[in-house]
């Protein structure tokens, strides 16, 4: 018999594309749930036969019957940017203690939980820690489950990260770099991390797994490469870090949920390197190479152009 498998947070960046990958495979039955109606709308609108639910999952709801009738439950709702500590409480640790509270009461379904490298960072901000608190409770659940830690990610539907620097720097007269750029990143593609989620699921397996990009790249570099693939002519212009964190001040007057927060800025400077795993031997996933992940991100016709709201 065919796994139900609720997928929450689905209209996100994780989501759509693990299920666009999973609904290619055609092996599971996937309900979604996500609480951003455009999104949702997209998601309805690329999977018509796709069971697409609209809710808040920090109230309770209807959506709560559904998770007690699933088999396995991914947790994807996570609060990742924005200025409001509310908004972080209730997407990451209220949404998160409901979900497992009502996937409890019914057939008591197998979690893949994503969390985050930031659990594991020198960062302090209402990311970091309202991650390391979802992270927490989960590993208390009574529930079997599995908990991945992937780093910065980029794919189709990115508002957040590299899709978003993309389309600023097509729409910019001057890419800023904030000091010298000698930021080391570890990006990993959406793609092969919908793929490892994939392989949870048919596999069950449990523990906790740091999921991290297997190719290391300074944030200057990486833009340059986003540059040349996206074919612009944008010149990057490396400016003091104060002046850049008073251009986000000054842009966060207009915008109550930006892209790109101070917050971000520090994490991003932050002296940080993950542990990279064998992951593509443990989960049998090929890792794509970053170049060839940045290709298929930027240059996919029925994607790249695609932008999500939050």
């Amino acid at each position: 018999m065919m796994q139900r498998v609720l997928v929450t947070g689905a209209a996100g960046l994780v989501g759509q594309n693990l299920i666009a990958q999973l609904a290619r495979a055609g092996e599971f039955e996937l309900v979604a749930v996500d609480k951003h109606p455009q999104n949702t709308a997209v998601l309805q609108q690329l999977h018509p036969q796709l069971q697409v639910i609209t809710a808040d999952l920090a109230e309770p709801g209807a959506w709560e019957d559904v998770a007690a009738g699933c088999d396995a439950v991914v947790m994807l709702q996570a609060q990742i940017g924005g200025l409001d500590p509310e908004a972080f409480r209730r997407n990451n640790i209220v949404a998160t203690e409901r979900v497992l509270a009502a996937a409890a009461r019914g057939k008591r379904p197998y979690v893949a939980h994503v969390s985050s490298s930031v659990v594991n960072s020198q960062a302090h901000d209402l990311y970091t820690e309202s991650k390391k608190a979802q992270e927490a409770i989960v590993a208390r659940c009574e529930l079997p489950h599995v908990i991945l830690r992937p780093t910065l990610m980029f794919g189709w539907f990115d508002r957040k990260h590299l899709g978003w620097l993309a389309r600023f720097m097509r729409r910019a007269p001057v890419f800023p770099i904030p000091g010298d750029g000698r930021y080391l990143r570890q990006p990993l593609y959406a793609g092969d991390f919908a793929s490892i989620i994939g392989a949870c699921l048919h596999e069950r397996r449990e523990g906790a797994f740091n999921i991290s990009g297997q190719e290391r790249i300074d944030y200057i570099d990486l833009i340059r490469q986003i540059r040349d693939i996206d074919g612009s002519k944008t010149p990057i212009v490396r400016i003091p870090v104060w002046l850049f964190s008073i251009l986000l001040k000054t842009y966060a007057i207009f915008d109550r949920n930006p892209p790109f927060t101070t917050a971000q800025l520090k994490a991003l400077r932050t002296p940080d390197v993950f542990e990279v795993i064998d992951w593509p031997a443990i989960f049998g996933v090929r890792a794509t190479p970053l170049r060839e992940a940045l290709s298929a991100t930027l240059k996919d016709p029925a994607y790249a152009d695609v932008e999500l709201t939050f």
